[in-house]
């Protein structure tokens, strides 16, 4: 269970942080407006509250990990949001970067 609580945490602290710079850049770069960028800060803030929900207590490598995350979920988050259509590269990174957060979170320790 530990391990699906984790994968949750990561998948909410995603969706707050590309989410939340999502916002910021359509406030910016689409011209949407301040309410827009504060919509994306506080989504930013909520971000950096979920990562330490995590149940590893190591700092480091719960960052690591969520690099991973955050590339699969960019592209993820494009592909839904803005009609991006990724080529067989940005999937194979993207499995490369999942694949890195398995071994880095979820690797047996002794």
């Amino acid at each position: 269970m530990t391990i699906v609580r984790s994968l949750v945490l990561f998948a909410l602290a995603a969706l707050a942080e590309i989410g939340g710079a999502w916002l910021i850049w359509q406030g910016v770069r689409e011209q949407r407006g301040l309410a827009w960028v504060g919509a994306g800060v506080i989504a930013l803030g909520l971000y950096g509250f979920v990562a330490t929900l995590q149940p590893d207590a190591n700092f480091g490598r719960i960052l690591a990990a969520y690099g991973g995350v955050f590339v699969a979920g960019s592209l993820a988050w494009g592909m839904v949001v803005d009609g991006f259509r990724p080529d067989r590269w940005d999937v194979m990174g993207a499995l490369v970067c999942l694949a890195g957060v398995l071994v880095i979170m979820y690797a047996p320790r002794g």
